[in-house]
């Protein structure tokens, strides 16, 4: 078994997101990886459909303000290289998925809830993650 030399793992910057970087943070150390964090912002545009005729660019610039900031606090607490941070806009799995491949990542750590019936019918970004990725994917189970 090859060792993981790129790990890229995705968070949604919640509280569960410590739980996810520290397994990760522990799978680098000890297959001497280089942790790649991504975060995926979702345009309003997605959420609201287009029909909404709203200018939704400045609430769209704060969301990614405040995850640059949450991004730099992580990048620090767990000793990631700056350029390894990555802040994307898009849908989330898709992102994940293209970011993997442009790495030549050899894992993907998301979280998981757990989620069941119409919770995962109504969408799972790590069952998303999971069923298209081309390397390991390692769901950590976040939450209650």
């Amino acid at each position: 078994m090859s060792k993981y030399t790129k790990i890229l793992v995705a968070i949604d910057l919640s509280e569960d997101s410590t739980v996810v970087m520290e397994r990760a943070r522990a799978i680098a150390d000890i297959e001497g990886a280089e942790l790649h964090l991504l975060h995926v912002i979702e345009p309003l545009s997605f959420a609201y459909g287009g029909d909404i005729p709203m200018d939704f660019s400045s609430i769209q610039e704060e969301i990614q303000q405040q995850a640059t900031q949450q991004m730099e606090k992580l990048v620090e607490r767990y000793s990631i290289d700056s350029g390894n941070q990555h802040i994307l806009l898009g849908k989330p799995e898709v992102e994940i998925h293209a970011k993997a491949e442009e790495l030549q990542s050899q894992l993907i750590v998301v979280g998981s809830h757990g989620r069941y019936g119409l919770a995962l019918l109504m969408g799972s970004t790590a069952n998303g993650v999971l069923h298209g990725a081309s390397c390991d994917v390692l769901a950590v189970r976040v939450g209650k």
